[in-house]
C-alpha cells in the first residue's frame, strides 16, 4: 500500500501542475475559438500546425526520453548517459533544422503555409527548445524532483498563455501571436531545465552507451509517429473533405478548414480527461521502472490498473453528461465561454473522444512489461496497426458521417493498440489484470451515456438526470473495483 501511496504522491503532484497549466493553458481556447479573434479556418490552420509539430518532434527527440528513464535509473552511470544523450541530441536537433528548412517549399503547403515562412522557421525553432528540454525533465521526472519539473511547466505555460493575451489582445496580432508565445516560452523552459540539470554534464561521453540508447529508443519513432497519426491525421482528412460533403453533414458556408478547426476545438474538451492520462504517464513510467525488480510487481501494478480504470471512468461519465454545461460557462468579464458557440455543433464527439483517452491509458498501462524486459521492438508493430486503423476509418467513415467518424476511427485504434500491448506484455512479463472487471466497467460507464436521453425524458430536468447517471454509475464502478470477491482475478 506504500508503494501505491508513492505513486498517488508523484501523480498528484505532477497532476496539480498540469491542472493548474493545462487550465491556463486552457484560457486560450475560448480565445482561439472566439470568431472575433480567429476565423473558424485561422484556427484549423493552428491546429494543423501543431500536429506538425508533435509529428516532428517524434523524429527530433528519437525516443532518447524512455531510453534516458530506463538507464539512467542506475545513478553511477547517469551522468555518462545524459551527457551522450543530450550531446547528440543537440548535434541531431541543428541538422534536422537545416534538413527542413530546405524542405520548407515541399512542407508548407500541408501547413497552410505557403505564404508564412515566418511561422515555419517558428515550428521549427519550438522543435528545437522542446527537444533540448525533453533529456533534462526525463532526470528531473527519475529523481522524482516533482515540485521542480512542475514549477518548470507552469512557467512555460503563463509565459505562453500571457504573450498570447497581450499579443492578440494589445497588439492586435494574428495567429503568429501562437507562434511568437511559444516559441519565447520553449526557449526559456530549455534555459531552466539547463540551469536544473548542468551538473549532470559533467559526465562522458560514451559510444557504448550512444548505441545502447538507439538501440532501446529508435523503435519509438515509428511508435510515435504512429501514435501522432492515430492523434492528429484526421484534422487532415477533415481539411481534405469535399464540399458537397460538408454542406450534407453540416450546411453551407463552411471549408475544410473549418471542420478541422471546430473538431479541434471540441477536441479539447477531452482536456480534463486527457490532464488525467499526462499526469498519470508521468508518475507511472519512472514508478514501474524503480519497482521492477521487486517480486510483488506484478500484484501491485494490477492494482495500479484498477485503480486507473475507476477514476478514468468517473472522469469519463462526469464530462459526458456535463459536457454542454461545461462549454458554455462564461470566462469573466467577457461575453466569452469555454468553447465558441460556432463549435458547438461537433460536441457529439467528446464522449467518443473520452473513451479514447481512457484506451490510451490503458495502453500506458500495459507498457511497464515491455520497457522492463527491454522489448520495444513490439511498440513500432503495435502502433502501426494502429495508425493503418485510423487511416481506414478515416478514409471510410469522414465522407458518410464527418467529424464522428474520424472520433470513432480514433477509438477503434487506441482500443486495437491496448489489447496488442496487453497480449505481448504479458508474454514476457505477468501482470494478473482484471479485464474482466475492466470490461464491466466500460459497458456501465457507455451505458450511463447511452440512456441519458430516456432519463432526462423521465424527469424532464438535465440537471437532475445528469446527477441520478452519474451517482449511479459511479457507486456500480465503486462496487465492481472495490469488492474483490466480486470477480475472480485473471492475467
Amino acid at each position: 500500500m506504500s508503494k501505491l501511496k508513492e505513486l498517488s504522491s508523484d501523480t498528484l503532484i505532477y497532476g496539480i501542475s498540469s491542472v493548474i497549466a493545462r487550465f491556463i493553458n486552457y484560457l486560450l481556447v475560448p480565445l482561439y475559438t472566439d470568431t472575433e479573434v480567429f476565423a473558424t479556418n485561422e484556427y484549423g490552420i493552428v491546429v494543423k500546425a501543431f500536429v506538425g509539430i508533435a509529428f516532428l518532434n517524434v523524429v527530433f527527440t528519437m525516443g532518447m526520453e524512455s531510453a534516458y528513464l530506463r538507464y539512467a535509473k542506475n545513478r553511477d552511470e547517469a551522468k555518462d548517459f545524459f551527457k551522450t544523450i543530450q550531446g547528440f541530441l543537440s548535434v541531431t536537433t541543428v541538422l534536422l533544422f537545416i534538413i527542413l528548412w530546405l524542405l520548407f517549399p515541399a512542407a508548407a503547403p500541408s501547413l497552410s503555409l505557403e505564404n508564412n515562412v515566418s511561422i515555419y522557421l517558428m515550428i521549427l525553432g519550438i522543435l528545437a527548445f522542446d527537444t533540448l528540454a525533453i533529456v533534462p525533465f526525463a532526470e528531473l521526472r527519475l529523481v522524482r524532483k516533482s515540485i521542480l519539473f512542475a514549477a518548470i511547466k507552469t512557467g512555460n505555460v503563463l509565459v505562453n498563455v500571457g504573450l498570447n493575451l497581450y499579443l492578440i489582445l494589445v497588439l492586435g496580432y494574428g495567429i503568429e501571436a501562437v507562434f511568437i508565445s511559444n516559441i519565447i516560452a520553449s526557449f526559456l523552459t530549455a534555459i531552466a531545465t539547463f540551469i536544473a540539470t548542468a551538473k549532470l554534464l559533467s559526465g562522458s561521453f560514451n559510444k557504448v552507451h550512444l548505441r545502447t540508447a538507439l538501440y532501446f529508443g529508435l523503435p519509438f519513432i515509428p511508435a510515435g509517429i504512429a501514435h501522432v497519426m492515430n492523434e492528429g491525421l484526421d484534422r487532415f482528412f477533415l481539411g481534405s473533405m469535399g464540399t458537397e460533403t460538408i454542406e450534407r453533414l453540416y450546411g453551407a458556408g463552411l471549408i475544410g478548414d473549418d471542420i478541422a478547426g471546430v473538431y479541434g476545438g471540441c477536441y479539447k474538451v477531452g482536456v480534463f480527461m486527457l490532464l488525467f492520462i499526462q499526469m498519470f504517464r508521468m508518475a507511472w513510467q519512472p514508478f514501474f521502472m524503480r519497482h521492477s525488480s521487486e517480486p510483488e510487481a506484478p500484484a501491485l501494478f494490477a492494482s495500479v490498473f484498477k485503480y486507473y480504470n475507476m477514476i478514468a471512468a468517473i472522469l469519463f461519465i462526469t464530462i459526458s453528461l456535463f459536457v454542454n454545461d461545461i462549454v458554455a460557462i462564461k470566462i469573466p468579464f467577457t461575453e466569452s465561454t469555454l468553447l465558441g458557440e460556432n463549435y458547438w455543433f461537433g460536441l457529439q464527439i467528446v464522449p467518443v473522444i473520452l473513451m479514447a483517452y481512457w484506451f490510451q491509458g490503458m495502453y500506458m498501462n500495459f507498457s511497464a512489461g515491455i520497457f522492463i524486459t527491454e522489448q520495444t521492438k513490439r511498440l513500432p508493430q503495435i502502433t502501426i496497426i494502429g495508425a493503418l486503423i485510423t487511416i481506414a476509418g478515416n478514409i471510410i467513415l469522414v465522407p458518410k458521417i464527418g467529424m464522428m467518424g474520424s472520433a470513432w476511427a480514433t477509438l477503434c485504434s487506441y482500443a486495437v493498440m491496448a489489447g496488442l500491448l496487453y497480449w505481448y506484455s504479458n508474454k514476457v512479463y505477468k501482470v494478473p489484470y482484471s479485464l474482466i472487471r475492466a470490461a464491466l466497467v466500460i459497458l456501465i460507464s457507455a451505458s450511463v451515456i447511452i440512456i441519458k436521453p430516456r432519463i432526462v425524458d423521465l424527469t424532464q430536468a438535465s440537471w437532475m438526470a445528469n446527477l441520478i447517471l452519474l451517482f449511479s454509475g459511479a457507486a456500480l464502478i465503486a462496487i465492481i473495483n472495490l469488492n474483490t470477491s466480486l470477480l475472480p482475478r485473471r492475467g
